[in-house]
C-alpha cells in the first residue's frame, strides 16, 4: 500500500519542479514510510510513498518498463499479478522484478486500456507513456483506494492519494464548495461526486481519465459497473457452493504478503467468515486483532473471543475507554474533509492496535452491501411491496400527511420510528431510501441553514444524485436499487474512506477479501430470496456459514461499531456543543441559524432530547473548515 502524487502539463511540455511533487509526497508520508522516489520529464512528474508489501527490496517506484517507455506510480495490489506475469511472458515481456507494479506496465503496453478488466485487486495509479504523451489516471471497481484530482489557473492537473497532498500545492484555491456543505450535513460524509473544495474531483470508482498535454482533460470514463439486471438459476444448495467458492478465492487471493498478515475480528458474521476461511487456508495460527469498549451494552468482544478460541488464532484485543474523544482533532486530520462516521475512532484504534503485529490485515467490509445485509435494504425490500400495493395518487397524500404530522422519535429503532416510514412510503422507492441513508433530512437542513446559505445553495439538493444513480441502476427491483446505492455510492464514500484513512494513517494495509469483484458480481445475479428472507438480509451467506460459524454469531443482531458521542456531547464535549453557534469557523462562515443550533445543544445538554447525530456533523465540520482555511 502507498501513497502517489503528481502534476501533468495539459496547455504544453513546461518543465515540473521535483521539489514541489515531493512536498506533496511528503505531505502523505504516512502511507507509504518504508520508501520515496519522484520522477519528472517535460510536463509532466510523479511521486510516490511505498509501504512495502510484496517483493520487498525490488520495487522502488516511479518505475519504468523494462523499454524505458512507460512510467507508474501505483497504490494498491493486484493479486492476480502472478498470472498476468506468466501471460505476459508469454507474449514477449520482459520482467526485471517480482512484483505486481511492473505487471500493469506490461500489461499496459500489450493490452493498452483492455489491460484493466483484466487486474483484480484494489488500485489506484497514473501511468506516463511517454511514447504517446498521455497520462492515465485509474480507480479500481469499487474505490478501495481514493485518488483525488484538480486543475489549477495554469492548465496543469494535479493528482494524489489524499487531499492533503494537493493542498501542499501552493496554486491550489481553498474555497469550500456550498454544495459539499449541502452533500455532508445529508450523508455525513462528502460523497465521490463532490469535494469539499471548488475545483477538486474524486476520479470515481470504476473509472479511468485519460490527459493530454494538447487538450482540455477528458471526462473520466467508466470501465467496470455491477449489474442487477440478470438472475442465477440454482436452488440454494448449488448457489451456496457457488457463493462458498467465490469467498474462498476472495480470502485466499488476499493472503498473498511477504510481510505479517492478519484480520480484524470484531465477532460479526463477515468478519467472523474471514477469519475462518482464513485459519482454512493456513498452516499457521491466524492473527487477529478486536476492539472492545468500556460500555458494556457496546462491546462485542465476547463473540469476537469465542471465535478466535474456535479456529485457534493468535488474538490481541484492546479496550476503548469512553473518554476517547481525545482523538477527535487527530481524526479530522487524517480525513482532510468533514466525515462524521463516528466509527471512525474505534476502527483507528484497531488499526492501531493491529499495526503492532501485522503490516496487512484483512477486514470484513462489503458483505452487507453486496449481499443485503443492512437493516435499511430489508425495510426497503418490504416498503417496495407496500407501495406496489398502492397506487402513487393515494400513497402520496394519504403517507405524506401522516407523517407530517406524526411527532418525530429518532431515538427509537427504525419500525418504531413511524415518521420516517410514512415519509418513505408516500414518496418513491428511491426516495424513500434516500430518507432511509441520510444523517439528516431535507426538512431538519431546511430549518438549519440561514437565507444565505439557502441563496449559495440554489435548487441543489443532496438527495438527487443518488435517486437518479437509482433511477438508471441496472436493476430489476428495489432491493436491486438499494444495494447498487450503497455499492456505488454509501460503501466508497464512507466505508472504505474511512477503512483507507485509518489504517492508512498507520500504514497499516487493509485489505476487504468480501470486495473481490468476482463474488459481488455474483451477489448481484442472486435471486431475492437468496438475499433477503423475512427480517433476515444476507440469508444465503449465513445459511453457507454454518458449517463453520455457531448460530448465535450468524443471527444476533447487527451491532458495528458504536461511539458514545451522545455522553461525550453532555459531558467532556458540551462546551464545544454550546460554542457551535457563537464562535468558532462554523459560527463565522453565517451558512446556519445560530439559534437554532444553540436550541438544539441546550436541550441536548440537558437531556430533553438527543441532538448527538447533528451536533457531531457540526462539530467535525466547524474543526475541518479550520484545518482547510
Amino acid at each position: 500500500m502507498c501513497g502517489i502524487a503528481g502534476i501533468f502539463h495539459t496547455e504544453g511540455l513546461k518543465p515540473v519542479d521535483p521539489d514541489r511533487v515531493r512536498r506533496m509526497c511528503d505531505a502523505i508520508a504516512h502511507r507509504g514510510p518504508d520508501g520515496e522516489g519522484v520522477w519528472t520529464a517535460p510536463g509532466v512528474g510523479l511521486g510516490h510513498r511505498r509501504l512495502s508489501i510484496i517483493d520487498l527490496a525490488g520495487s522502488p517506484q516511479p518505475m519504468a518498463s523494462a523499454e524505458g517507455d512507460v512510467m507508474i506510480v501505483f497504490n494498491g495490489e493486484i493479486y492476480n499479478f502472478k498470472d498476468l506475469r506468466r501471460e505476459l511472458q508469454a507474449l514477449g515481456a520482459q520482467f526485471r522484478t517480482d512484483g505486481d507494479t511492473e505487471v500493469i506496465l506490461q500489461a499496459w503496453r500489450h493490452w493498452g486500456i483492455d489491460c484493466l478488466p483484466r487486474l483484480n485487486g484494489m488500485f489506484a495509479f497514473a501511468l506516463y507513456d511517454l511514447r504517446q504523451r498521455t497520462l492515465l489516471m485509474v480507480r479500481d471497481r469499487l474505490g478501495v483506494k481514493p485518488l483525488f484530482t484538480a486543475r489549477l489557473p495554469d492548465g496543469s492537473v494535479i493528482f494524489g492519494s489524499e487531499l492533503k497532498a494537493l493542498l501542499a500545492h501552493p496554486s491550489l484555491r481553498r474555497e469550500v464548495d456550498p454544495l459539499a456543505v449541502e452533500d455532508y450535513l445529508a450523508w455525513g460524509y462528502v460523497p465521490d461526486h463532490r469535494s469539499i473544495l471548488k475545483g477538486v474531483e474524486k476520479l470515481a470508482a470504476g473509472h479511468y481519465q485519460l490527459l493530454r498535454h494538447d487538450a482540455p482533460p477528458a471526462a473520466p470514463v467508466q470501465w467496470w459497473d455491477v449489474s442487477f439486471a440478470d438472475r442465477a438459476r440454482g436452488n440454494a444448495d448449488d448457489l451456496g457452493a457457488h457463493l462458498l467458492h467465490h469467498m474462498r478465492e476472495g480470502v485466499t487471493s488476499r493472503m498473498m504478503a511477504d510481510v505479517p498478515l492478519g484480520a480484524f475480528l470484531s465477532g460479526g458474521v463477515d468478519s467472523s467468515s474471514v477469519v475462518a476461511l482464513m485459519a482454512e487456508a493456513s498452516s499457521n495460527p491466524v492473527k487477529t486483532c478486536s476492539i472492545g469498549f468500556d460500555v458494556s451494552a457496546l462491546d462485542e468482544t465476547a463473540y469476537a473471543d469465542r471465535i478466535a478460541e474456535q479456529f485457534g488464532t493468535q488474538h490481541w484485543k484492546r479496550t476503548v475507554s469512553s473518554d476517547d474523544f481525545m482523538l477527535v482533532d487527530k481524526l479530522v486530520g487524517m480525513f482532510d474533509e468533514p466525515f462524521a462516521d463516528a466509527s471512525a475512532l474505534p476502527t483507528f484504534r484497531v488499526c492501531e492496535l493491529a499495526r503492532q503485529h501485522v503490516t496487512v490485515a484483512l477486514s470484513g467490509d462489503g458483505a452487507d452491501e453486496a449481499f443485503a445485509g443492512y437493516r435499511r435494504q430489508t425495510f426497503q425490500h418490504r416498503e417496495d411491496q407496500a407501495r406496489s400495493m398502492l397506487p402513487a395518487a393515494l400513497r402520496g397524500p394519504l403517507f405524506g400527511t401522516l407523517g407530517r404530522i406524526w411527532p418525530k422519535a429518532d431515538w427509537a429503532p427504525r419500525p418504531l420510528r413511524a415518521k420516517t416510514t410514512l415519509l418513505s412510503l408516500a414518496g418513491a422507492g428511491e426516495e424513500g431510501y434516500a430518507r432511509a441513508l441520510a444523517a439528516t433530512s431535507p426538512e431538519l437542513r431546511e430549518a438549519l441553514y440561514s437565507q444565505d446559505f439557502k441563496r449559495l445553495r440554489g435548487d441543489y439538493r443532496a438527495e438527487q444524485p443518488l435517486v437518479d444513480l437509482m433511477r438508471n441502476a441496472p436493476a430489476r427491483s428495489g432491493l436491486d436499487r438499494a444495494q447498487y446505492a450503497d455499492l456505488k455510492f454509501y460503501m466508497p464514500g464512507d466505508i472504505l474512506t474511512k477503512v483507507d484513512r485509518t489504517s492508512m494513517a498507520v500504514s497499516l494495509e487493509a485489505r476487504e477479501p468480501l470486495l473481490d469483484h468476482r463474488l459481488v458480481e455474483f451477489g448481484a445475479r442472486l435471486p431475492e430470496r437468496m438475499r433477503v428472507r423475512g427480517s433476515t438480509g444476507k440469508w444465503i451467506v449465513k445459511q453457507t456459514m454454518r458449517r463453520y460459524l455457531p448460530e448465535d454469531v450468524l443471527f444476533r443482531p447487527k451491532m458495528g461499531f458504536v461511539t458514545p458521542i451522545a455522553q461525550w456531547l453532555r459531558g467532556p464535549l458540551a462546551g464545544a456543543a454550546r460554542g457551535l453557534a457563537v464562535d468558532g469557523v462554523l459560527a463565522r462562515t453565517g451558512w446556519f441559524d445560530a439559534a437554532r443550533i444553540d436550541a438544539m445543544a441546550q436541550a441536548h445538554i440537558a437531556g430533553r432530547a438527543d441532538h448527538s447525530r447533528l451536533l457531531w456533523q457540526l462539530l467535525m465540520l466547524g474543526k475541518s473548515l479550520d484545518l482547510l482555511a
